[in-house]
C-alpha cells in the first residue's frame, strides 16, 4: 500500500512537471516611448529583436545598424524592440523624451522604442526577468552583459538565441535566422 501511494505521488509530481507551461513574450504588455501601451501579443507570428539600449555606450552606433536591419526586414514578419536602461554605468540617463529626441535626431530610428526600464537587478522589468530566467522563459538562464544585448525571439514567442553586446545585428546569422522558415 506504501509503494502504491510513493509511486502515485511520483506519478503525480512527474505530470505536474511535464505539463508546466512557460510564459512567452505575447503573455507581456508594456509602455511605448511615449507612453503609449503595448501589447506583445500583437507580435503573433513575427520574428522579434529585442535590445538593451543606451545613449552613451560605446555600442550606441548599432542604433544606425538595427534601424539598417528593420528598415530591410521589419514588417509583417520581422522586428525590433528597443527597451533603453541605464543599468551600465548610467549610460543611459535622459528621461524617454530626451532618449526619443536622441533616437530620431541621431539615428532616425523607426522601429519600436519602450519607455525606460531596469534589464537587471531588484528592479528588474517583468519582460527581461522573463528574458533572463529559464524559470520564466523555459529555455535558459541568461545574464544580461551590458548595452545592446539581443535577444532572438521566434514567431510562437520564444527565445532562439542571444547575441553578445558586440555582435552586430546584421552580422550573417541574424539575416540567416530572419530569412529561415
Amino acid at each position: 500500500m506504501k509503494i502504491n501511494i510513493l509511486a502515485l505521488l511520483f506519478v503525480l509530481f512527474v505530470n505536474i512537471a511535464f505539463t508546466q507551461t512557460y510564459k512567452t513574450l505575447h503573455d507581456f504588455k508594456s509602455t511605448t516611448l511615449d507612453g503609449q501601451p503595448f501589447d506583445f501579443s500583437t507580435l503573433k507570428g513575427k520574428k522579434v529583436i529585442i535590445v538593451n539600449t543606451a545613449s552613451k555606450c560605446r555600442y550606441t552606433p548599432q542604433y544606425a545598424e538595427l534601424e539598417k536591419l528593420y528598415k530591410e526586414y521589419g514588417g509583417d514578419k520581422f522586428t525590433i524592440i528597443g527597451f533603453p536602461a541605464n543599468n551600465f554605468m548610467k549610460q543611459e540617463p535622459g528621461t524617454n523624451g530626451e532618449i526619443n529626441d536622441f533616437c530620431q535626431k541621431n539615428y532616425g530610428v523607426s522601429f519600436q522604442m519602450m519607455s525606460k526600464i531596469s534589464v537587471k537587478g531588484k528592479d528588474i522589468d517583468p519582460i527581461y526577468k522573463w528574458l533572463t530566467s529559464k524559470s520564466e522563459n523555459g529555455v535558459s538562464d541568461y545574464k544580461i552583459k551590458w548595452n545592446f544585448q539581443k535577444f532572438m525571439i521566434d514567431e510562437n514567442g520564444k527565445i532562439v538565441d542571444v547575441l553578445d553586446p558586440s555582435e552586430s545585428p546584421l552580422s550573417e546569422k541574424v539575416i540567416n535566422w530572419i530569412n529561415s522558415k
